[in-house]
């Protein structure tokens, strides 16, 4: 059987996200208006939510709902 390689991230999940995020509104300043464009918002967007959802996941305060 083939293993994938493994290795260990050293950022959080959020930050690479919101990383993410900030490189594709950047990208998609630099484009003009159209498709292109529109697509670097949505991912940026995507991700942004990715974020939020993944802290608030990882907090504290989250209870099982009963």
């Amino acid at each position: 059987m083939l293993t994938g390689r493994r290795f260990k991230r050293l950022d959080p999940l959020d930050t690479r996200l919101s990383t993410e995020a900030e490189r594709l509104r950047k990208e998609a300043r630099g484009t003009q208006p159209g498709v292109e464009r529109d697509r670097l918002i949505r991912r940026a967007r995507l991700a942004e939510t990715a974020s939020h959802m993944n802290q608030w996941l990882s907090s504290p305060g989250l209870r099982v709902p009963t």
